[in-house]
């Protein structure tokens, strides 16, 4: 499985973006997609994530301010980031995990969000 994240940049506070990943691959083996963060000095955390039934878990950091969504015939997945803090800077990561429980992961794309 390979990903592929894009939407990152700069945003000023209160503002939105939309982060997009596609999968290619064997995508009919991914059970759960994400996004993950990773700021400056400290460990990355998981944002949100969304099962192939639709199930969907978020960090409550950012509860009613992102949504996240998935495509699972196109193998995509997208979070829409509202209302977004200067503590959302971060390089965002696209996760995949498989039935078999094996990790994926994309890129990284930088989001910050500063005055």
């Amino acid at each position: 499985v390979q990903l592929q994240a894009s939407g990152g940049g700069m945003v000023q506070p209160g503002g939105s973006l939309r982060l997009s990943c596609a999968a290619s691959g064997s995508t009919l083996n991914i059970n759960v997609m994400g996004w993950y963060r990773q700021a400056p000095g400290k460990q990355r955390e998981l944002v949100a994530d969304i099962t192939i039934g639709s199930r969907t878990n978020y960090a409550d950091s950012v509860k009613g301010r992102f949504t996240i969504s998935r495509n699972n015939a196109k193998g995509t997945v997208d979070l829409q980031m509202n209302s977004l803090k200067p503590e959302d800077t971060a390089v965002y990561y696209c996760n995949a995990i498989t039935y078999g429980e094996v990790n994926y992961w994309g890129q990284g794309t930088l989001v910050t969000v500063s005055s």
